[in-house]
Formats: structure tokens, sequence, C-alpha cells
């Protein structure tokens, strides 16, 4: 017997593997950071080493993405405004690796257990629920990526409004120096990055329930 319950479990853990893991890749691929050093020639408009600004990012990721470390930047003055802010990013960034955690283990059992025929999936539309999560997700990041595209700083804003809510620190101070090191270019490539892969994970997945569909409809003449 087909299962309701499980079959959305599965639709919405995939939905949010897709966006968990995309946010991920520019957070634990630090070369995509080490990219940008000399190709925003950094070292030239900061007036810091290749090495100093690669050692104040390493440290700074240390503290937001692996436990035991504490908040620094190297030898770039900070303000204890901008480690609040790094403070509250680290929460979020757990939050991201809580929820990719979760939804590659929800999808992993439910696979296995479909596998053993213990779990038969809804097929909604005549269509696996991965693909209409696919879809979903699709549509709703090219509507943001329209908007991003159209005005980048303006979503730039709304994005620390809405993820940090009552909160300015994030916009820094002189005395901040770690912002020298993070230019807004670099923020959009990130983005570009993440919605990228949102894009091609979607993409991948409606291609191949569109084929597993036509396969099967070949199969049942």
């Amino acid at each position: 017997m087909k299962n309701k319950l499980l079959t959305c479990v599965f639709g919405i853990a995939v939905f949010f593997f897709i966006i968990t893991f995309s946010i991920s890749l520019p957070i634990y691929c630090r070369f995509f950071y080490y990219l940008h050093i000399n190709a925003l020639n950094l070292p030239a408009s900061t007036g810091y080493d290749y090495a100093t600004i690669k050692t104040a990012y390493d440290q700074v990721l240390n503290f937001l993405t692996l436990p035991g470390f504490e908040f620094g930047t190297g030898v770039l003055s900070y303000t204890e405004a901008g480690k609040a802010h790094f403070v509250d990013c680290k929460s979020l960034f757990n939050l991201n690796l809580a929820v990719l955690i979760a939804s590659s283990v929800i999808i992993a059992t439910l696979l296995v257990l479909k596998k053993k025929k213990l779990f038969v999936p809804c097929k909604p539309f005549k269509m696996g629920v991965s693909f209409i999560s696919a879809v979903s997700i699709f549509a709703v990041f090219a509507i943001i990526a329209i908007l991003v595209a159209l005005d980048f700083n303006s979503a730039f804003i709304t994005f620390h409004h809405i993820f940090f809510p009552g909160k300015d620190n994030w916009q820094f101070s002189y005395a901040d120096e770690i912002i020298k090191i993070l230019p807004q270019t670099f923020f959009l490539n990130c983005a570009i990055l993440i919605g990228a892969s949102i894009f091609i994970i979607s993409l991948a997945i409606i291609i191949y329930q569109l084929k597993k569909r036509t396969k099967r409809q070949d199969n049942s003449k």
C-alpha cells in the first residue's frame, strides 16, 4: 500500500536537501574563497598579503564550521559587535548543517525501505514525489534569482533583515578589518554558486523523472 505520509516526508526532505546542500558549497569548499583572493586583487586593494588574508578567513571559517574553535581573524582587528554577527552566522550555519544531515538520513532511509519494498511512495500527477520537490524549488529560486539579478544590493540587505532581525551589526565598522577581505562581489559569487547548484540538481531530478516516466509508458505499450 502506498504511504502518503512518508511520501510527503520524502518530498520535503528532498526539497530541503537541495537547498542546504547548495548553501553548504561556498561554506565548506574553502578553495572557492581562495580563488577570489587574487582574482579580486584583494592583496592590492586591502594592503594585506595572500597569507594574511587566507589565515584570517580560515580562522573565521574554523569558528563558523568546526566545534571547539574560538573566534579569531588572524592579525586583523575586530569589534565585539562584529564578533557578535559571526556568532549569529554560526547558529545559521549549524542549522543548515543539521537540516542537511537530517534530510540526507531521511532520504537514504526511505530509499532503503523502498528498495526492500517496505515503503511504496505515491506518484502525484504520475510522477515521483522528488519531481514535485524539484519543480517547486526550481520555480521558487528562479524568482529569487531574477530579483537578485535585478538589484543584488537590495537583495543583500533584505536577506540580512530577514535572517538577522532587529540587528545592524552585519554592516560592520571600519574597525572590523575582516570585512575588507570579504567584498560584496564574493557574496554575489556565493549566491551564484548556490543558485547554480540548486538549478543543476533540480533540473537533473526533473530530467531523470521525465525519462523514467517515458520509459514506463513505452514499456506499458
